[in-house]
């Protein structure tokens, strides 16, 4: 190599079939991930063997897939992220967890008249999009049901966690690893704004590093965490746009059907106005025709006794015109 030459830094091919994110990279390792488990739940463990992790890695139905599942003692606990708003967590995590119970049961009878246990499960999100959420959140599968009658005979509940920078303190201050994640996202997020999305991720990373924020564990996966980074934005950003495409769509169909209902009404209210009015007028005519049938009948007397117009005007007091036209209108 000549002297002077730059070494490239060697990033993997983006994959958008990739399915990790940062989140996941740091949590999949035991001691950061229990150590998230004891700041949520308020727990003290210190062996991050008691964790046993059943993340059913590739285990894709309808497009779903979980984060980390682990179990710990008697309980199943399903963590996930997500940086953009999804009301359909609870349905994606009903399905999961009845893979997972599927698998626990798979050498077990459930025809036995024995009562088979299972571990109780717990379902979390951690949230860190760009959207103003509350510290916490529940979700509920109830909300999903279509014409709900009192309690629900099936819920599942998810709690909803927002990690980004500023939010949720305590929760922050008992896992570091959770708080300097939630720097290096907010760095990346500013960087980006003012750079194209490589040079952001490169300058988040330098930073943090330098800072002493998730050291070891930048320093290790540097160029796997730069690749998920940016395919992580990425998809965030294209997530965006498609929400804005759809609200943009919702909102054009529903001028339209609003046009055509609109009419629709506007027709039926003219046809009722326009009857209302109709009568109005018939009436004013029928009235007006009705006091002018006498005068008609009186005028055609007195031009068969020998009266003049102008006497017939004096004795009606109408003029000479008016008394004409009564004339002309009963003329055969």
């Amino acid at each position: 190599m000549k002297k002077g030459t730059q070494v490239s830094e060697k990033i993997p091919a983006a994959n958008r079939q990739y399915k990790d994110t940062v989140f996941r990279m740091l949590f999949s390792e035991k001691e950061n991930l229990l150590s998230l488990y004891n700041a949520v739940t308020g727990n003290a463990y210190q062996n991050a063997d008691d964790l046993k992790i059943v993340t059913l890695e590739n285990a894709i139905y309808m497009g779903m897939k979980n984060d980390l599942a682990f179990m710990l003692e008697t309980n199943i606990y399903l963590y996930e992220h997500q940086s953009t708003l999804n009301p359909n967590i609870p349905l994606r995590d009903l399905i999961y967890i009845g893979i997972e119970y599927q698998q626990y049961v798979d050498d077990k009878s459930l025809y036995s008249s024995r009562l088979q246990k299972i571990p109780a499960p717990k379902f979390m999100v951690f949230y860190n999009g760009t959207d103003a959420v509350d510290d916490r959140v529940e979700l509920r599968l109830s909300k999903a049901y279509e014409h709900l009658a009192g309690e629900p005979d099936l819920e599942l509940k998810v709690l909803m966690l927002n990690v980004n920078e500023g939010h949720n303190k305590e929760l922050m201050e008992q896992c570091q690893t959770l708080k300097e994640y939630a720097i290096y996202v907010a760095r990346v997020r500013k960087y980006t704004s003012e750079m194209n999305l490589n040079d952001a991720v490169a300058r988040a990373i330098d930073e943090c590093i330098k800072e002493g924020i998730l050291v070891e564990f930048l320093r290790k996966n540097r160029s796997e965490v730069k690749m998920v980074s940016i395919l992580e934005y990425d998809k965030e950003w294209e997530e965006k746009k498609l929400r804005k495409a759809e609200y943009e769509a919702g909102r054009s169909e529903g001028i339209e059907i609003g046009k055509s209902e609109g009419i629709e009404i506007g027709k039926s209210e003219g046809i009722e106005i326009g009857k209302s009015e109709g009568i109005e007028i018939g009436k004013s005519k029928g009235i007006e025709i009705g006091r002018d049938k006498p005068m008609a009948e009186f005028v055609c007397n007195m031009i068969k006794s020998g009266f003049t117009i102008k006497k017939i005007a004096e004795v009606t007091g109408k003029n000479a015109e008016q008394i004409q036209t009564i004339l002309n209108q009963q003329a055969p």
